[in-house]
């Protein structure tokens, strides 16, 4: 097993990774109420150089020539640009130049967005080697903080988060659900 930067080829099973672990975030960003329009525009986001839903900010772990897990992450200081591709799409998409997105990130943190690992590939440990990927970028990019955020009723991955060293220090909403967010000192 491979862990890798992703590249535009990853996207189509990428995407279907992201919409597993974001579901009903999946079509707040896209803007598509059926599942798989929400996957398509997924893969375009992720094929794509720019925006929070990049592969430029993706890293995968490859296990028998497959996308077995994927973990999104970036500076909360870049929160701003990183959006704007989806912004663009959604106040176009629904004729709204007010639209915004939820704030998921403090600015002095470097913010695992997405985390996903493949059912296939479940159990394995991916998750865990995932974040750390994601903690070792962040302290390359001179961070000393990483966040996310993780459904309140999400115990298992609550419970992993903790070990890893992760505690709460807010409670955030995103898409009308209430998250904890979740930091650990790098």
């Amino acid at each position: 097993m491979t862990i890798r930067l992703a590249v535009r080829e990853d996207a189509k099973e990428a995407a279907r990774l992201l919409y597993d672990a974001l579901h009903d975030v999946a079509h707040q960003l896209t803007g598509e109420e059926k599942e798989e329009d929400a996957v398509a525009v997924l893969e375009q986001y992720f094929a794509s150089d720019e925006g929070r839903l990049s592969h430029k900010q993706a890293i995968v772990k490859e296990a028998e020539g497959k996308v077995a897990g994927v973990v999104v992450a970036y500076g909360g200081d870049e929160i701003k640009a990183l959006d704007r591709p989806i912004l663009d799409r959604l106040r176009k998409l629904k004729n709204d130049p007010t639209l915004k997105l939820d704030k998921e990130s403090d600015e002095d943190e470097y913010y695992i967005d997405t985390l996903s690992v493949s059912p296939q590939f479940g159990g394995q440990g991916i998750g865990t080697k995932l974040i750390q990927a994601a903690e070792e970028k962040a302290r390359e990019r001179g961070y000393d903080k990483i966040a996310m955020a993780v459904v309140t009723d999400n115990t298992r991955a609550y419970s992993l988060y903790l070990r890893l060293g992760y505690e709460v220090d807010k409670e955030i909403t995103i898409n009308g659900h209430i998250y904890y967010h979740m930091v650990k000192s790098l």
